[in-house]
C-alpha cells in the first residue's frame, strides 16, 4: 500500500464537470492499493489515521489530530502510486498494482472504516478520470509506502 496524505483547508475532486467528492479543512488522502495488499494493512491505517496529530496548535506545533481539529478526508485511489519507473525505456510499469476489481473493494473497505471510526470521508470515483483540487496547509505532505503486511486474505 501506498499513500499521500496531505493537510488540506479544502479539497474537491470531481468527474467532467460533477464535483463527486469535497472536504472542508482536513486530510487529502491518494490511496493506492498494491498486490499483497490486506485489510489488516488498511485496519492499522483505519486506526491510525483520524489520531495521527499532524494539525498545528496554538503555538504552530503538530499536537493536534484529525478528531482534535473535527477535519474530514477526502480518499482518491490512485494506482499510479505503484508506478515503477525504470532506467531502461520511457513508460511507467504499473505492474504492482493490484486488480481494479480487488483494489476497488479495499478501497471501499478503508473508507467505510474510517466512517466507522466517525471521521467524515467523501471520495473519489473508483477508475475515473478525475480532477483534483486542493488548498495545501503547510503544505504538509506525508509519505506512506508501507511493505506489505499481513498476506492478502
Amino acid at each position: 500500500m501506498k499513500m499521500v496524505i496531505q493537510r488540506v483547508a479544502w479539497a474537491r475532486v470531481r468527474v467532467g464537470p460533477e464535483v463527486v467528492g469535497e472536504i472542508g479543512p482536513g486530510l487529502l488522502v491518494f490511496l493506492c492499493i498494491e498486490q499483497g495488499d490486506s485489510m489488516g494493512g488498511l485496519d492499522y491505517w483505519i486506526q491510525r489515521l483520524p489520531v495521527l496529530r499532524v494539525f498545528g496548535d496554538a503555538e504552530g506545533r503538530m499536537n493536534l489530530s484529525l478528531r482534535d481539529v473535527g477535519g474530514a478526508v477526502l480518499v482518491v485511489s490512485q494506482f499510479t502510486l505503484a508506478a515503477r519507473l525504470h532506467k531502461k525505456g520511457r513508460r511507467p510499469s504499473f505492474e504492482g498494482a493490484e486488480a481494479a476489481e480487488r483494489a476497488e473493494a479495499l478501497v471501499r473497505y478503508f473508507v467505510e472504516g474510517l466512517r466507522r471510526q466517525g471521521v467524515p470521508v467523501a471520495e473519489g470515483r473508483f477508475g475515473a478520470r478525475m480532477a483534483v483540487e486542493l488548498l495545501n496547509d503547510g503544505p504538509v505532505t506525508f509519505i506512506v509506502d508501507e511493505p506489505p503486511g499481513p498476506r492478502a486474505e
